[in-house]
């Protein structure tokens, strides 16, 4: 009897236990199967299709919006730079008034501190610069014989073509001669032309302004423009005529004729800070103002600073709309998270059932994460889609050139990703922690 009792302690000790038996390690090492969970979770996923689809809704709103936007910022930011640099290089802009004095509505919108003695004098120091250019500006009504149009009146001289890349479609501009003595001649901008004379010659035609007769001798080459406004909407006047047949163009003393700005083209980059000193210093001295600079009633503006603080404006536009827009993804994950919580308590019997046959914790929690990663990583794909047909839609509206970059796509996907992580990681903490006794007898 003895020795039969030893034998089967021997047997009982050699055999393999229940839990052996039952909780086999997965693949023979104890690892999951990444390919059997992806395919349980895109299973259960199809199973309720309508309930996933509302789910990732948010999702695709969100990154639909956030790339969308940020592509139309893009857009934005290089129409604007196409603009300004197609205006010239090395440019400088001397406008009347200091630009961060007084709050909003106050500033140089109604100073009148530069004139053409300031012109005449800047011209007079011989800079490196390829030329300078005055030029005022006003507003007016083109009568034509059968129509007219209310315009942008910009007094120059002929220099002021040249620095800004204006070039002819038709006719001739205005010389030296024919701006000294106040021609009455005037250069047209192809919308006005457009608008005036419809596809007819523009060139040679007799308009009015003011109930002045002006001969049209010239139509400039279309250039566009966007919000900052457009060279094609504008017409050219020698500066003379304007400053003798408009109001309020003398200076405050009344003995001087003011220009609104004064614009020239540096030579050489390398030279624009000496130059922008130069003239600075001429200015303060003509104008009996502080060396230091604290009392200028003139700004100097180079083509890099304008360009520079409006692709700023834009980038923090841009990026505080895509921040609007990413709460959408916050919704949509708040909307995972709700889902995942109720799938845990339908399957509540199936993740008993799969703890009961083997499977480990982390086994389900992995199982709900990926099902939360792939509603967001689906809704994700889906919004990029969606945002790159509504950049493309923009883009053929012919309103701007929305462009899709690929740090919007990764941002996009990427935090789509993170929302499925983050909230799906608490569902699936709590599926996994469920006792599989207690998940079995779940009703």
């Amino acid at each position: 009897m003895a020795t039969n009792t030893a034998i089967l302690e021997t047997r009982a000790r050699n055999a393999p236990s229940s839990a052996e038996i039952v909780f086999a390690p997965l693949e023979g090492s104890g690892s999951v199967s990444w390919s059997e969970i992806a395919r349980t979770a895109f299973d259960s996923l199809m199973a309720n299709r309508v309930r996933s689809f509302l789910t990732m809704l948010g999702v695709i709103i969100g990154v639909a919006s956030v790339v969308a936007l940020m592509a139309l910022g893009e857009g934005a930011s290089k129409s604007i730079t196409s603009q300004i640099e197609s205006i010239g290089t090395n440019l400088l802009f001397i406008s009347p008034g200091q630009l961060n004095n007084g709050g909003p509505g106050q500033g140089n919108v109604a100073a009148q501190t530069l004139s053409m003695d300031d012109y005449e004098a800047i011209k007079a120091l011989n800079l490196p610069i390829n030329g300078v250019a005055p030029s005022v500006q006003n507003v007016g009504t083109l009568v034509a014989p059968a129509a007219d149009k209310n315009v942008s009146i910009v007094g120059t001289t002929p220099a002021y073509f040249t620095l800004n890349n204006l070039t002819l479609n038709s006719g001739m501009l205005f010389d030296e001669t024919q701006t000294q003595d106040g021609a009455s001649v005037i250069v047209l901008g192809s919308n006005v032309a457009r608008d005036l004379f419809g596809n007819g010659q523009a060139v040679g035609q007799i308009v009015r302004l003011n109930g002045q007769p002006l001969r049209v001798i010239g139509v400039l080459e279309k250039k566009g423009g966007g919000g900052f406004g457009s060279t094609d909407d504008n017409a050219y006047m020698p500066i003379t005529y304007v400053q003798q047949r408009f109001a309020n163009m003398r200076t405050a003393d009344g003995n001087k004729y003011r220009v609104s700005s004064l614009t020239l083209s540096v030579t050489d980059s390398k030279d624009i800070s000496g130059v922008q000193g130069r003239i600075s210093a001429l200015l303060r001295e003509r104008h009996h103002l502080a060396s230091d600079g604290t009392n200028d009633d003139f700004s100097i503006l180079s083509q890099d600073s304008i360009l520079g603080t409006l692709n700023t404006i834009t980038s923090l536009l841009t990026a505080f709309l895509a921040a609007v827009a990413g709460i959408s993804l916050l919704v949509g994950g708040i909307g995972i998270m709700n889902i995942m919580l109720v799938s845990v308590s339908e399957r509540t019997r199936e993740i008993g059932l799969r703890k009961a046959v083997g499977a480990r914790g982390q086994d389900i929690l992995l199982q709900f994460l990926v099902e939360a990663v792939v509603l967001s990583l689906t809704g994700g794909l889906l919004g990029l889609a969606l945002g790159f047909l509504i950049a493309t839609a923009v883009t053929f509206s012919g309103l701007i050139i929305a462009s899709v970059t690929p740090l919007s796509v990764a941002l996009a996907v990427g935090f789509a990703i993170a929302v499925g992580l983050f909230f799906g990681i608490y569902p699936a903490q709590r599926a996994a922690k469920l006792n599989p006794i207690d998940a079995l007898r779940y009703e």
